[in-house]
């Protein structure tokens, strides 16, 4: 993807400084990505503000800092192969798929992965295979993962995305219900180490059918 920055996003990975991102390749990455495109055209001037915003079926575009946030903790192991749990807009994909080599990502709402699908397109971002599916399931054929980011809420750990980390692999999720926490879990063999990041406020990650 290649592509001059707005003053708007430059302006906005300033504030994204300000407020303690400091890898430089993912605040070029949100700086080179268009948030407008990810946005229903009555939302476009609100692109730039560090907040989340309705993108339709119930979810939400994430807060450009909790994007860039969960980005760099999933970056500091260099992943080749990362896994997104809810493409949602399409938006984080859109960040994660020029910083890692390969990237697959599952959404269980078919509207918003084909337009997801149709924004990565036109950004010329090819190295991203979608799914239509549970989340919960993580993707294990295409595993395992040296990275996996869950962009919604889960009560608990799903059990799938840990099995399907590789070893010395990271996944970033958040966890709870009324009150949420950002959580780096680092696989090391058949134990798992657990971090609390922040609290955060996510919406929640169905478990199940698809709707």
């Amino acid at each position: 993807m290649t592509g001059v920055s707005s003053a708007r996003a430059v302006n906005l990975t300033k504030k994204l400084t300000e407020v303690g991102i400091r890898d430089q390749t993912v605040l070029d990455a949100v700086a080179n990505t268009p948030r407008e495109l990810f946005l229903d055209g009555a939302l476009a001037h609100k692109a730039y503000e560090n907040t989340a915003l309705p993108i339709g079926q119930g979810q939400t575009i994430s807060q450009p800092y909790i994007v860039a946030r969960m980005t760099e903790l999933l970056m500091q192991t260099k992943p080749q192969r990362v896994l997104e749990i809810g493409t949602g807009s399409g938006y984080q994909a859109a960040v994660l798929a020029q910083l890692v080599p390969e990237l697959c990502t599952i959404e269980r709402i078919k509207s918003l992965q084909i337009q997801a699908r149709q924004r990565l397109k036109k950004l010329d971002l090819h190295n991203v295979s979608f799914k239509y599916g549970d989340g919960w399931k993580g993707w294990s054929n295409r595993g395992p993962f040296d990275g996996i980011m869950v962009t919604a809420a889960a009560v608990t750990v799903p059990q799938a995305l840990l099995e399907q980390l590789s070893d010395n692999g990271v996944l970033i999720i958040p966890v709870g219900d009324d009150h949420q926490q950002l959580l780096k879990i680092t696989r090391h063999g058949d134990e798992y180490e657990s971090q609390v990041i922040e609290a955060v406020k996510f919406v929640p990650l169905i478990n199940g059918d698809l709707a």
